[in-house]
């Protein structure tokens, strides 16, 4: 078997670690070791995530199975709690077959979130040990919230429904994700933004997000009573 080639990012309080060529598939811990035990310990999950999809997938069965291409020094985001820097491979070019595998795994990401959140409607979320913790609904809208956010990151623009409920809305935001790639597939995505900042590679913007809803999705699976 071929290495997994995985990327390290290292903030000073925590460090994240995921599969460069496997968006969605990411995972953080205090230091790397734990961070990469972690990504291989749901190796598994993943799996069943893209189980029955037009992608090949076998989960590690071992951290040796892991190559470390990129070591990035994090920042604030990564100290928070989210993967903040894009990794150097995520700048290459993006042939429309690339793009339609990464879609795929997207696409598999939202599926598991949705069957995580229909198996949790009318059930109570556990609550954390200082009683934190959003209920279904809010997860439901925080997680579309931050693919609006994202969106911008690409010189996307979205505008939010009007009163719209959570699942509806959710559902207009992905279908703008749908309109932004496909731009994106026939180039139209800008490169900068309106004021010449840099924005995010198609690469990242999937990679992130894909990693957002999934954590969600397995946050939801975890917390239902």
């Amino acid at each position: 078997m071929n290495p997994i080639k995985v990327f390290v990012e290292s903030g000073e309080k925590r460090v994240f670690t995921g599969g460069l060529d496997w968006p969605g598939w990411c995972r953080s811990a205090r230091d790397e070791a734990g961070a990469l035990q972690s990504l291989l310990d749901y190796g598994p999950r993943y799996a069943r995530v893209l189980m029955g999809k037009d992608v090949e997938f076998q989960a590690p069965a071992a951290v040796s199975e892991f190559s470390v291409a990129e070591r990035l020094t994090g920042n604030t985001s990564t100290d928070f709690g989210a993967p903040g820097i894009v990794p150097a491979a995520d700048q290459e070019p993006l042939a429309p077959a690339g793009l339609e595998r990464l879609q795929t795994i997207l696409l598999a990401c939202w599926q598991a979130f949705d069957l995580a959140a229909e198996a949790a409607a009318g059930r109570k979320l556990q609550k954390g040990p200082r009683g934190g913790g959003r209920d279904l609904t809010t997860i439901v809208e925080h997680t579309a919230g931050a693919d609006q956010a994202y969106l911008s990151k690409i010189g996307w623009k979205y505008k939010p429904g009007n009163g719209q409920n959570p699942a509806e809305e959710l559902h207009r935001t992905r279908q703008a994700i749908r309109d932004a790639l496909e731009a994106a597939g026939r180039g139209e995505l800008p490169t900068q933004g309106p004021r010449g900042g840099a924005l995010w590679p198609v690469r990242y913007f999937i990679r992130r997000s894909a990693w957002h809803v999934l954590d969600h999705a397995w946050e939801i699976e975890d917390r239902m009573v």
